[in-house]
């Protein structure tokens, strides 16, 4: 299981904790079923984190239960207002079939892709790091 690193600022959300590295947004799962008052308040919380810029994610996602239907819509359209791509780390295609579910019928909002370990995930998601965090 990931921890999150003890040399940053770890922001802590009841969905998610998130820090800031490499010009990236980190997120660590959390449990709880998603909902529309929980993902509105974390989009918040990732606004407020980013200085209201998307940015890219690393997620390392858990086994939440399944949001419902208007759940996932709203995530869906809040994706590129706070990420410019994302990059999910899961063990036995958790985010392969969490962005089957999501994305069945649409196109993906941004970037996105499934990895089985960060090295990887952190690799792909460089090219989406801006010019200016990269300084």
């Amino acid at each position: 299981m990931i921890q999150p690193p003890n040399d940053k600022t770890i922001y802590e959300g009841v969905i998610a904790d998130y820090w800031l590295e490499d010009g990236m947004l980190v997120s660590l799962s959390k449990l709880p079923k998603r909902t529309v008052a929980l993902i509105r308040d974390n989009v918040q919380l990732v606004q407020s984190i980013t200085g209201n810029k998307p940015m890219p994610l690393l997620i390392y996602l858990c086994n939440y239960p399944m949001p419902d239907k208007e759940t996932r819509a709203l995530s869906t359209e809040q994706l590129p207002k706070i990420y410019t791509a994302m990059a999910m780390v899961s063990k036995g295609g958790l985010a392969q079939f969490i962005m089957n579910l999501l994305f069945r019928f649409k196109q993906r909002p941004i970037p996105m892709k499934s990895f089985s370990n960060d090295a990887d995930a952190k690799a792909w998601l460089k090219q989406f790091v801006s010019s200016e965090a990269k300084q």
